[in-house]
């Protein structure tokens, strides 16, 4: 009942988000169910059904991490000073945010089922002509227990997920961040300036020089350290290369025995799969790294105010924004490989093709944004505080469009070079 109470009251625009969380997981729904009326349809070509639930696999995954993603961000399940005080503390909160992803995608699948349903003619006439009574199994009852194992799948993993990435961590560490080290010093200073008696100076509560023994030099306290780079860069690029190497290696096999690729690419190499499934898994571990690299490269060379600025928010946001762009570099290389094989030939896109590339694209831009935007929130302190000390009013949104150019100048080529040595070994 509180979940349902904080969804209504929800912002319009975390609204907006959730409805898109509802909108993927129609899509992936209805992709499961059309596996299934073609396993219904075709008995004895098991083959085929399989290979079309595995298509399901990406949309699936992209649409469980947009909707994490939305639920990290979401404004009314974030702890806040008081809520612990009447029973609404992390995991209380972390609950409840498993709950609200688990209602969005829920209803997701709902609506995919009654789409299906009426598509097939179960709840009124045969829409189209019986245009897609071939691929839904339109004459056959539809094993209701199958289907609903199918649209659960996203749910439970969605609402799994978000309880095992929003999980009350230890509060022993002291909290880190660009806002914290910039503001150290002065923290230090106010607490100083509060234990001191109102109308004495902070020199009266000295002791007297001769009275008092010596103490020695007094010691400012240290400025927490930078948060380290991330780990991941050595092992996703290690991925990716092992991932290229299967795809060429696999572009040299017999093409008789392969896998039919969405886009009418018949007998494709079955280890072109695997190894586009490495490629992307490299890119997205690669992704923060890659990220904070940028951010130090931004500050190479007498960096001014600006560069300064832009560098050190890549480095701080380079974990948050940093796997998504690993995921859309992922999906546009593969897109663009898809392209540059098709350009010569005219492929069969089916709509259920398309609507699985719409659904993994847009998951996985709608995730980048989401980041973004979840990242800006969380320098808005940062960017106040440099105004209150007098800096321009363009400053942030330069620091933004720098960091903006140096992550597209970064990303874009290497998306460019993955996707051609991904379809290097289909074209040959």
């Amino acid at each position: 009942m509180l979940a349902l109470r904080l969804a209504r009251r929800a912002h319009p625009v975390v609204q907006l988000r959730r409805l898109l969380v509802t909108a993927a997981t129609g899509g992936t729904g209805f992709l499961l169910l059309c596996a299934l009326g073609h396993a219904m349809a075709h008995p004895h070509a098991p083959a085929g059904s399989v290979l079309r639930l595995a298509w399901c696999v990406a949309p699936a995954t992209t649409t469980v991490y947009f909707a994490v993603t939305v639920a990290r961000t979401d404004p009314g399940t974030r702890p806040r000073p008081g809520l612990s005080a009447i029973g609404l503390g992390p995991g209380r909160l972390m609950a409840v945010s498993a709950v609200t992803t688990a209602l969005s995608t829920a209803l997701g699948s709902l609506l995919a089922l009654l789409f299906f349903l009426h598509l097939r003619g179960d709840l009124t006439g045969m829409p189209f002509d019986g245009a897609a009574a071939d691929i839904l199994a339109a004459g056959q009852p539809l094993p209701l227990p199958a289907a609903l194992t199918l649209l659960s799948l996203v749910p439970a993993v969605a609402s799994v997920t978000t309880a095992l990435v929003l999980r009350p961590k230890g509060t022993g560490a002291p909290p880190s961040g660009l806002r914290t080290r910039f503001m150290a010093y002065d923290t230090f200073d106010i607490r100083r300036r509060a234990a001191t008696p109102a109308g004495a100076t902070r020199y009266e509560e000295e002791p007297d020089e001769e009275a008092a023994a010596p103490t020695g030099p007094r010691e400012l306290p240290e400025p927490p350290a930078a948060r380290p780079a991330p780990d991941g860069l050595p092992w996703g690029i290690t991925v990716l290369a092992v991932g290229l190497a299967i795809e060429t290696y696999a572009g040299q096999a017999d093409p008789g025995t392969g896998l039919t690729l969405p886009g009418g690419f018949a007998d494709s190499p079955a280890g072109v799969l695997g190894g586009w499934l490495l490629t992307a898994l490299g890119l997205v571990l690669a992704g923060p790294g890659l990220t904070y690299l940028t951010g130090r490269l931004l500050q190479a060379v007498r960096p001014g105010v600006l560069r300064l600025l832009a560098g050190r928010v890549l480095q701080e946001e380079a974990r948050r924004i940093g796997r998504p762009l690993g995921v859309v570099c992922a999906v546009a290389s593969g897109a663009y490989a898809m392209v540059t094989l098709s350009s010569g030939t005219r492929p069969t896109v089916g709509p259920l093709t398309l609507l699985g590339a719409l659904v993994v694209a847009g998951c996985a831009v709608l995730t980048l944004a989401t980041a973004a935007v979840e990242a800006r929130r969380a320098h808005a302190d940062t960017t106040a505080a440099l105004l209150r000390l007098g800096a321009p009013g363009t400053l942030p949104r330069q620091a933004a469009l720098l960091r903006a150019g140096a992550l597209l100048a970064l990303f874009g080529p290497l998306t460019w070079t993955v996707a051609q040595l991904a379809a290097l070994p289909l074209a040959a």
